[in-house]
């Protein structure tokens, strides 16, 4: 790791909470350095290194006298705090880019947060995954070994993971992904009471409407027979599970000795899932277009739009217990009572 202090004073840019230590950074890998930030206020350094791009991943953004003095720097901001429930997952597609970029033309790159332990760290680590094509694991030890104080909060470890399982993408159709998503925006939800603008593409079109390859598929309203959901919306559970967005893909077994060093073995849970039957006494469903009210109200009751007979509920915070065991938050779900399901879409006119 190397270490230095500022020795001038007119390079000591700060902030009213600054107090990131001494200046900390290490190379995790050719021309990719991993600091914190005063690392990234560190003119001198930034100038005798030939700093290119730096990544800020901070709940601030840098000072306006850093690019003022290095005018060919290309900074790039996510707004971001050290918490677990905060959303990094949705920014790493473009921390990869803007990275890639970098190093790719043969510039240098710094990645730092406040302290650069977890945040930042976080974010090369992703990085690294999707590089080399490695685990969570396998891209944390690498890192830990340029960087010994190395900590993501467990909300973004449970990212990783759940990043390393959609093949280091973005997968909207994973289940688990979808669940994350709908909880970072009950936790807005929670907050504003009603569903911010930037969330609004969680609500799914509606199955009725659909004219261009609908689903064959589909849930209708027993009493008047309008379609209200489609396979793909139902957020499936099995008895007594929580379908919770955190990572259940990989469960940690007790670890065993192979080629002399201690190895956690995973079971892939989907797998195991394949062999438990899915819980059918009620159908969570994804937020639909239908119901309007779910945008301005934290919870209420779910009626068909066209005969308005009551078929479920939702409630962005509290969430909902399955008769199962299973509970989900957020929830919006179907009562099987009220729904019939038909494996073929009939080409009738629907009316809403």
């Amino acid at each position: 790791m190397a270490t230095r202090m500022a020795q001038d004073e007119d390079n000591k840019l700060t902030r009213e909470d600054f107090d990131a230590g001494p200046s900390s950074f290490d190379e995790v890998e050719p021309n990719l350095f991993l600091g914190n930030l005063t690392a990234a206020t560190d003119v001198e350094w930034l100038k005798e290194i030939n700093m290119t791009h730096i990544l800020t991943v901070d709940s601030c953004p840098l000072p306006r006298k850093i690019q003022e003095r290095l005018p060919n720097l290309i900074i790039k901001y996510i707004q971001i705090t050290d918490m677990p429930s905060e959303d990094l997952l949705t920014h790493l597609e473009d921390s990869y880019e803007f990275i890639n970029q970098a190093l790719e033309s043969k510039g240098r790159i710094l990645v730092h947060c406040y302290f650069g332990v977890s945040r930042s760290v976080s974010v090369v680590i992703a990085y690294i995954m999707k590089k080399h094509r490695i685990s969570f694991l396998d891209a944390l030890k690498m890192v830990k070994e340029k960087r010994h104080f190395v900590r993501p909060n467990p909300g973004f470890k449970a990212q990783l993971k759940l990043y390393e399982e959609m093949d280091f993408g973005i997968d909207n159709t994973n289940i688990q992904f979808k669940m994350y998503r709908l909880q970072i925006a009950a936790d807005k939800v929670r907050k504003v009471k009603i569903l911010p603008q930037n969330c609004i593409d969680l609500i799914k079109p509606d199955p009725a409407l659909t004219t261009v390859r609908p689903e064959p598929t589909v849930y209708r309203c027993k009493k008047c027979r309008r379609i209200v959901a489609s396979a793909s919306n139902i957020l499936p559970h099995t008895t007594h599970q929580r379908p919770i967005w955190r990572h259940i893909s990989s469960k940690r077994m007790p670890k065993q000795i192979k080629d002399g060093k201690e190895e956690a073995e995973h079971v892939n849970v989907k797998k195991e899932n394949q062999m438990t039957e899915l819980c059918t006494k009620i159908y969570f469903v994804e937020p639909l277009a239908w119901m309007p009210d779910i945008m301005h109200n934290v919870d209420g009751k779910l009626k068909c739009p066209k005969c308005n007979t009551k078929l479920g509920s939702f409630s962005w915070i509290a969430g909902s217990q399955c008769p199962c065991g299973s509970k989900i938050a957020p929830a919006f779900y179907l009562v099987p009572s009220k729904v019939d399901w038909s494996n073929a879409v009939q080409n009738v006119q629907v009316t809403v």
